[in-house]
């Protein structure tokens, strides 16, 4: 009989093979923050994060979750954003350049794909001889439904 791997078995092995091949000893925790970050709806604080993490592993420190959160991100598996002053989010490091509009009114993020690196790269003299490993824009307004509130 063929053993059918579970979505939290294939999670799991993906973190591992993830933090294998980034050097990394895969540890419980290391794993759990990896998991909620990947499966995170939106962008992901580092409270929210360890508030989640506590459901599967109550004794988790809000200083491991830190500490990992660095270290995931200082080899590239996730991106720090920083939305406000206030607070640094976290997602999965995307497979291609995107981008955020922040709602001033509801505080919503909006994703989208725009090729900026390429069309600096290509447009800007400065830029010719420029190596872009990476492009961050953020943008604030009004989503369509706090705009419409507005009137």
């Amino acid at each position: 009989m063929p053993v059918s791997l579970t979505d939290r078995d294939l999670s799991q092995n993906k973190n591992r093979k993830l933090l294998n091949a980034a050097g990394l000893r895969n540890t419980a925790q290391r794993s759990l923050v990896l998991d909620i970050i990947r499966r995170g709806q939106g962008h992901l604080d580092a409270d929210e994060v360890h508030r989640q993490a506590k459901r599967k592993q109550p004794r988790i420190s809000l200083s491991t979750v830190y500490r990992t959160l660095q270290k995931l991100k200082s080899l590239g598996l996730i991106e720090e954003l920083h939305f406000d002053e206030a607070h640094h989010h976290y997602e999965i490091k995307p497979p291609t350049e995107h981008h955020h509009l922040l709602c001033l009114g509801c505080g919503k993020v909006i994703e989208f794909k725009y090729p900026l690196a390429r069309l600096v790269k290509k447009n800007a003299i400065e830029a010719k001889d420029f190596e872009i490993t990476g492009s961050e824009v953020r943008m604030t307004g009004y989503c369509a439904d706090c705009h419409e509130s507005k009137k």
